[in-house]
Formats: structure tokens, sequence, C-alpha cells
């Protein structure tokens, strides 16, 4: 079962994947393996913290494991034990402090100038969730609440995720990043218990943000559901959104998705997600942004940012990466042959964007048919703007 995992985590199905080693991690003698695979797992899906805690289990019951690039990656937070991790009471001010190490919450250290692009998306999650922050009282004499909720959609692999644990880094509050493996549970009603224990997690450390990545799997369409489990899932989701026992205000939500259009449209109703903010690739100016962001702290010598930018047109910033590290590996064998640390340059990054072929292609295929057939209500106007077609 755990090779199955492995072969889904391989070729990107990292929900089926959680899906087996949880079955694994849940039952008494977890062998080190099915550790091991958690903490890649949740490496991929930037969930660093958690990711160190499954690796030392992994360590303790296997001592010979070695895994140098996983240890690296999770360095920082490999440094202090769970076991020591200090108690810390809740905060009085707007500054986020350190919780105990029995909650899946991050401390963000990226802000937006780690992001390249995306400028209309991160303006609005200013006007919506970082000004009320920075400038409570303002907003106070408005009636107006700091806290809310903002939907980002669009093709996978451009950002949504690293922009939601900047947004936290920008008002220097906790990070909980959600994954569906967090709340789905087979009993019936556990589900929503799941879920409602992380929102008052989160309400207990506020400032916090809140994001559920695929979150069209905990929030689908009602009326394509057969089985009324799902729809009481959902239910209890509204609830959490409304705030109807508990007040939201100071808890920032944010939620990622590749298929909007499968979302219950009950979810974009004012006071919930009632932004919902196309996350495109990056056009020439923020791909040149991610070229220099992820070239940063890499041997290098003169490059041509420009040439690059234009080369890499209709790629998203996950096929940037894809570029780079193919351009590392190969000075990475080359230096391994000569024993120096030869630069990177742009003849080898103009050799990697030749082997990267755009990601994007199959989603906006998609999209274009949702925005022309069906935009009833116009949520889709964004993907119609940026294919130049009204």
């Amino acid at each position: 079962m755990l090779a199955l995992a492995r072969a889904y985590e391989r070729f990107g199905r990292l929900s089926e994947a959680f899906v087996i080693v949880e079955q694994f991690i849940d039952s008494p003698n977890v062998p080190a393996e099915a550790w091991h695979l958690h903490a890649q797992l949740l490496v991929t899906s930037e969930k660093f913290a958690q990711a160190a805690a499954s690796f030392s289990k992994a360590k303790a019951t296997n001592p010979q494991l070695v895994d140098s690039e996983l240890e690296e990656t999770l360095k920082d937070y490999l440094r202090t034990a769970p076991e020591e991790a200090e108690e810390w009471t809740e905060p009085v001010t707007g500054e986020a402090k350190p919780v105990s190490s029995d909650l899946p919450f991050e401390e963000s250290t990226i802000t937006f100038a780690d992001v390249g692009g995306m400028t209309e998306v991160k303006k609005q999650i200013r006007l919506k969730i970082i000004l009320p922050m920075e400038n409570p009282d303002i907003y106070k004499a408005y009636g107006a609440k700091a806290g809310g909720g903002i939907l980002m959609y669009g093709p996978p692999g451009c950002g949504k995720t690293l922009l939601a644990r900047a947004t936290a880094g920008e008002v220097k509050a906790r990070f909980m990043a959600i994954g569906i493996h967090e709340v789905l549970d087979m009993w019936i009603g556990q589900s929503e218990r799941n879920l409602h224990e992380l929102f008052e997690q989160a309400r207990a450390n506020r400032p916090c943000v809140l994001f559920f990545d695929e979150v069209d799997a905990l929030a689908a369409s009602r009326t394509d559901m057969k089985r009324s489990a799902g729809r009481q899932l959902i239910n209890q989701f509204l609830d959490e959104l409304d705030g109807i026992k508990s007040s939201n205000e100071g808890l920032l939500i944010l939620a990622a998705t590749n298929a909007p259009w499968h979302l219950d449209s009950a979810f974009r109703r004012p006071g919930r997600f009632d932004r919902v903010l196309l996350a495109p690739p990056p056009d020439h100016e923020a791909r040149k942004a991610i070229f220099q962001i992820q070239m940063k702290n890499k041997p290098k010598g003169e490059i041509d940012w420009e040439t690059l930018a234009k080369r890499s047109n209709e790629l998203s910033g996950a096929d940037i990466k894809a570029v780079i590290d193919s351009a590392v590996e190969a000075q990475l064998e080359k230096a391994a042959e000569t024993g120096e640390i030869l630069p990177i340059q742009t003849k080898e990054l103009l050799k990697s964007l030749k082997q990267v072929h755009p990601s994007v292609k199959e989603w906006f295929s998609t999209a274009k048919n949702y925005a022309l057939y069906s935009n009833q209500g116009g949520h889709y106007d964004d993907i119609l703007d940026y294919l130049k077609m009204r």
C-alpha cells in the first residue's frame, strides 16, 4: 500500500497518497517509511512544521533513516523537538506569538516581496485583509470588522498557496494551512467536528490566517451530492464562515481552488468568500521577478532577465521553478565532475526553458468553456478578460 501511495505522490495525486499514508499513521506500530512519506507529502503541501514532526517520528522509529534533502528543507523546523516547545498564552496585542506545538500553526517569514506578480490579487488582499488589521480604529468607525474571506482560483502552480502564506507574513499573523485530509473522516459527524475544532483553534489564536487548499473538495455544490453527509459538512462550513456561535473578527480566511465551478454557490454570498479573485499565470514583469526571486542565493553569472521573461511566456510560477531546478541539476552534474562551483548563466536557463512546456493551457481550455457558457452571474469575467475575449 505504501508503494501505491508513493506512486500517487510521484504523479502529483497528493490527496490519494495522504489517504493511504494516514491509514498507517493512525494505526499502532507505524513503520518509519510511513512517517517518512507523510513528511514528504506535507513538504509538498508546504506544511513544514507538521512535516518536521512526522520526519522526527520517522527518525525515532528508524535511527538509520537518512534523507539529506528533506533534512535541509526542514532544518529550521527540526532544531527544537516538539516536546521541548514552550507554552504560549493568548496574545493581547495585534502581533502574533508562537503557539504550543500541538496546534498546526506556522509563523510565516515571507511577505508579498517574495511573491512575483499577481498585483491585482495582492491589492484586493491588502484592501480586504491587511489594511483593516493595520488600521482597526478607522474601520471600526465605519462599522467594518477586521477579517473576512477571499477565494483565489486559477491554474495550478501560479502561487495561490504562496500568496496565502505571504499574507500571514504581511500582517504578522499565524498561518494555518488546512488540507482535505485534516477535515474528512470516514465516521459520520466527525468531519464536521474536525472542521469546527480547526476554526476554534484559529479563533483562539487571533490574528490568524486560515487557508483552505483545494477547497472545492470540502465545499462542492450540494446539488451534485447524493449523500447527506457531504451536505452536512458544507452546512457546517457555512456556519463557521458566518461566525454564528463565535465571532470571526481577526480571523482571515483564504481559500484556493483550481475548479471554482464545482464550488457551492452559497460560499460566494457576501460575508463569506465575498471576493473571488483569479490568480493568473505571471505576466512579463512577474516572470522576470519570479526568475530573480528563485535565483536568489544560487551561484549565478551574468543573466539576461528580460530575455528569460520574454522566452517564458505562458509559463506558471511552478513551471519557472522547474526551469531553474533543471538548470541547477545540470550545473551540479558538471560541478561534481570538475570539483568547482559553476555559476548558472543565461544559456543554461534558456536550455532548460526548451525542456519545460506550459502547464496552464489545459486549465484555460476548460475554464474558457465555463466562462462562455456558464457565467450568468459574471463570476468568470476575469477569465474572459485574461483571454481577451470580451
